[in-house]
């Protein structure tokens, strides 16, 4: 088992040998190859228009690659240990650009927000690609990321937990329709070893899940109550618990965890963020969807960006257009593409529903468990 602290980032598996112990020992694919690929794209049609009517959101370009002085790549925690892919671009420049592959459209999003000359209630939403080299890679994390990188407008009268459920519970109105959607459309997919979505998702704090499991590292705490409820919402990510760890680690420069939020049983709770976990019937195991949240404001960015040590990065364009009020209040997120996907399509592994490199002992791994990993 895991310690807490080992297990505040990452995906909690090491090695091959795990991955192997881990996969279904019985499966079998529902559909084939082409009918998955026909599904994968069906699925993307209904989640995107779904996405853009229930959350006012308009498709928009993103970048692949920006500044790094920008500050606006996406670091994904607060420790430093997840680095982005860098390197020199402007042949015949006497400076060249330093650039970096985006990890997530994170923080570029909220300014893009006023790009597009988003007003209240109005957003945009990506078709992200990725990559996030310092992940080990196993049956759901690749190096290779594409998300519904999704933005909204919104007032400091938002700012609230009310706020934020309300709109997790549109983005899950969207994906328990794709999945009816798709088992309709392709009826080889109804199988009763694998149920469908409860319609409705529960909502908790971190800090309750760690009352009902004090003794527990975070994801055995996140599995007790996916198995028990099907599927989740926890609040309050980043902010330190009462045993004196987040529930996870959380970058410092966009979600907000630090406004206190609610208080139960004389316990004060913190974070206007969470993640959609849901239980995957195919690996028997967690399964997050996405991450998101009600965005910083200038005080809550110097708040964070303290306690995470980072203060000196505040200098940055990005963080400077929040802390000199330039840019949209905002709640966003990112939903995996291949983690929806993966979990609508009964799929046991990422690499069956998109292409990207995975090392031979993966494909190894894979052949075994009678898994195709697209090449």
């Amino acid at each position: 088992m895991l310690d807490k602290r080992s297990d505040l980032a990452g995906p909690g598996i090491s090695t091959y040998e795990k991955v192997d112990e881990i996969l279904p020992s019985d499966y079998d694919s529902l559909l084939g190859r082409k009918r998955t690929q026909q599904a994968i794209y069906d699925v993307k049609e209904y989640i995107e228009k779904g996405l853009a009517k229930e959350l006012n959101l308009m498709m928009v370009q993103v970048p692949l690659i920006v500044e790094v002085a920008s500050g606006m790549n996406d670091m994904l925690d607060r420790d430093g240990s997840r680095t982005p892919v860098e390197f020199n671009l402007g042949l015949g420049l006497d400076e060249p650009i330093r650039a970096s592959i985006v990890q997530a459209a994170t923080k570029w999003k909220r300014w893009a927000l006023k790009q597009f000359e988003c007003e209240v209630g109005e957003g945009i939403n990506t078709d992200m690609r990725a990559v996030r080299k310092d992940y080990f890679l196993d049956h759901d994390h690749s190096s290779y990321v594409d998300q519904w990188d999704w933005e909204q407008v919104i007032t400091a009268e938002h700012r609230n937990l009310d706020y934020l459920t309300e709109v997790v519970r549109k983005i899950w109105g969207v994906i328990t329709g794709a999945e009816r959607m798709v088992m309709d459309k392709y009826p080889e997919l109804r199988d009763p070893r694998y149920p469908l979505l409860p319609e409705e998702l529960h909502f908790i704090h971190a800090e309750e899940i760690l009352a009902k499991y004090p003794d527990l590292p975070r994801k055995e705490r996140e599995t007790r109550i996916i198995e028990e409820y099907g599927a989740a919402f926890i609040y309050g990510i980043g902010w330190v618990l009462e045993d004196g760890y987040p529930h996870e680690m959380r970058a410092a420069d966009y979600d907000d965890w630090v406004t206190p939020t609610i208080e139960k049983d004389g316990k004060l709770m913190h974070g206007l963020n969470g993640d959609i976990l849901v239980y995957n019937h195919v690996t028997r195991r967690r399964h997050e969807l996405t991450s998101m949240g009600i965005r910083v404001t200038a005080e809550t960015l110097r708040e964070q960006m303290k306690i995470a040590e980072r203060e000196d990065e505040l200098s940055q364009p990005y963080h400077q257009m929040i802390l000199n009020d330039e840019i949209p209040l905002s709640i966003g997120g990112g939903i995996g593409q291949s983690r929806v996907q993966m979990l609508l399509l009964r799929k046991a592994h990422l690499g069956e529903v998109s292409t990207t490199v995975w090392p031979k002992q993966l494909h190894e791994v894979c052949e075994k468990h009678n898994i195709f990993v697209l090449k």
